[in-house]
């Protein structure tokens, strides 16, 4: 009786469900299309995602039934993108691209693009989402839509914050905020809560202070409690950064407790990583531990990452160490591992270096020692223990030529960088004495190429190194020879004999010198990940380009790239 119960209560549920939909579909004809779309809004932004996904239902329906305006049909498939799963809420913005081929509106194919970034965001595909974003850009600006341009800008300024580098989003966000003719109210009040944050993780702490003042009184004021929440959990980290632990939980307490029962899941990791660390600091680490459990607990569940888990597995490894939880140790290595391992992925410029606490060779030996110790906890042997040692040795040997291996280069990129700093300009174009020592030494080959060609071609090369021509992309010897206007044949005998090296070498010596300088005097170079630089210097990817770095100087790019950003 109890299951029937229970069953004609859940019918009587789904009956009035049914029915509070069917209502609120009725309503809704008495609306137009602005409205319905102001009202879709107001409910989203709420996280009232039922009612809105009922609206956007309602809305396409209608425009399709109507056959009106197509731009009411593309509204339609934007509205019903939302709250969706990667893949369904692609097909909506595929139909939009398909409907808006026929529409006169500047703000196509831009929007498009647009559209994919933000789901690729969510999705934790930054590699994605910053290729449609920079598309985005290039369309909006191709149409001179300065609301796309700056909407584009933005999201790559966020993008910029979200992988580690506050400073660059906050100027972007700064200039927005300031200069926000042709932005809406909703844009400037999302600019306003990613400032706070940035001005927060670049210690600006006054600036953050007021802006979190201003966010707080407009949201409570406006009933916009999502928002709102994001601003108090704002204010939660302010109160942490500025050692006010109590105020911080307590505060911390509030919002976490609003995003788990709203299912606003990275909001909700945020708060409870800064409320873990107002614990942390107030020496109470089982509490710092609870949080940081439920934080990996949703990680598993949305396979969403953020740079800062890095932190989270440390302490948990370091929390169950202290315990001598050998398992839990282990989980949360395996964890670490995995998660280290994504972030790798999708934050390559953050992740050149190794986590401080736990370098991966470190890390790796002591899993193996954990898996060996749990397995043989009770019959442990002298073999055992000495199979251990030996590959404890082992990993040490190899650990050991690893770091000599980088101190190697490490001393190699300090010598270059020092060369370069000695040097205004740094090349190895043949003088004019040893040009004729070329010719002296390879006479019998000389005698073979015609004097004018070999001082055409001469002037030719000494006029493409001098213009730094060779930084283009997609130069090889046949392209380069019909500029020269000769052939192939000929430029490569007159670069073998007088610059003593193969086309390709030449080629990449001339980049690779020309990069050795650039690289020491241009910051704002550095600062680019290493596809942007590489094209730069002519390369057509990264690797290329890397590989060229390494056989011209001896060491790696990463490495002489740390060793400049170390220098006083």
């Amino acid at each position: 009786m109890k299951n029937m119960r229970y069953f004609f209560l859940l019918f009587i549920g789904y009956c009035n469900l049914l029915y509070s939909q069917n209502s609120l579909f009725e309503n809704l004809n008495k609306y137009s299309y602005e409205e319905l779309e102001n009202k879709f809004y107001s409910y989203k932004d709420n996280n009232e995602n039922e009612e809105s996904r009922i609206i956007a239902e309602f809305y396409i329906k209608k425009a399709k039934k109507e056959n009106k305006d197509k731009k009411y049909i593309a509204e339609g498939y934007v509205l019903n993108h939302y709250n969706k799963d990667l893949p369904v809420a692609l097909k909506y913005i595929d139909s939009l691209e398909i409907i808006s081929k026929n529409l006169q509106d500047e703000i196509y194919p831009a929007r498009i693009y647009l559209f994919k970034g933000m789901l690729y965001y969510n999705a934790d595909n930054l590699k994605l989402a910053l290729e449609n974003y920079v598309t985005a850009l290039k369309y909006a600006k191709e149409k001179k839509n300065t609301r796309q341009i700056a909407i584009a800008d933005l999201q790559i300024a966020y993008l910029n914050g979200y992988i580690g580098k506050p400073q660059e989003a906050a100027k972007v966000l700064k200039y927005y905020y300031d200069n926000s003719g042709s932005l809406t109210n909703e844009d400037i009040q999302h600019i306003q809560i990613n400032l706070a944050s940035s001005y927060l993780d670049i210690d600006e702490f006054g600036k953050a202070e007021k802006l979190i003042k201003n966010g707080l009184h407009y949201t409570l004021k406006n009933n916009e409690y999502v928002r709102y929440n994001r601003y108090l959990s704002l204010s939660g980290q302010y109160y942490l950064l500025t050692k006010q632990y109590p105020k911080s939980i307590e505060i911390l307490e509030k919002t976490k407790a609003y995003f788990l029962k709203n299912n606003i899941d990275l909001d909700a990791n945020y708060a409870m990583l800064y409320l873990g660390q107002s614990y942390a600091e107030s020496k109470n680490k089982d509490k710092a531990v609870e949080n940081y459990i439920k934080i990996d607990s949703i990680v598993q569940k949305t396979n969403n990452t953020f740079p800062e888990l890095r932190d989270v597995y440390s302490y948990l490894i370091d929390y169950y160490k202290e315990k001598k939880d050998k398992e839990k140790q282990l989980y949360y290595i395996d964890r670490f591992l995995k998660i280290n391992s994504i972030l790798d992925t999708q934050f390559r410029y953050i992740s050149r270096e190794l986590p401080k606490k736990y370098d991966m060779p470190k890390l790796l030996s002591e899993k193996e020692e954990i898996i060996k110790e749990l397995k043989n906890k009770k019959y442990l042997s002298y073999t055992t223990i000495g199979i251990l040692c030996l590959l404890l040795i082992f990993i040490m040997i190899l650990f050991v030529k690893a770091k000599r291996k980088e101190n190697e280069y490490k001393e190699i990129a300090r010598d270059l960088i020092k060369s370069v700093s000695e040097k205004s300009h740094s090349t190895e174009n043949k003088t004019e004495n040893e040009v004729i020592a070329n010719q002296e030494i390879f006479d019998s080959e000389k005698n073979k190429l015609p004097d004018e060609i070999v001082e055409h071609i001469l002037k030719e090369l000494k006029m493409f190194e001098e213009k730094e021509q060779y930084l283009k992309t997609g130069i090889v010897v046949d392209n380069l020879a019909k500029k020269f206007k000769t052939n192939s044949s000929y430029l490569s005998k007159v670069v073998n004999i007088y610059k003593e090296k193969s086309f390709p070498n030449y080629l990449n010596d001339l980049r690779i010198d020309y990069a050795l300088i650039r690289l020491v005097n241009d910051k704002k170079l550095r600062s680019y990940n290493f596809s942007v630089i590489a094209t730069e210097f002519g390369y057509n990817n990264e690797q290329a380009f890397a590989n060229a770095f390494k056989k011209r100087t001896g060491t790696t790019l990463s490495t002489y790239l740390k060793e400049i950003e170390s220098q006083p």
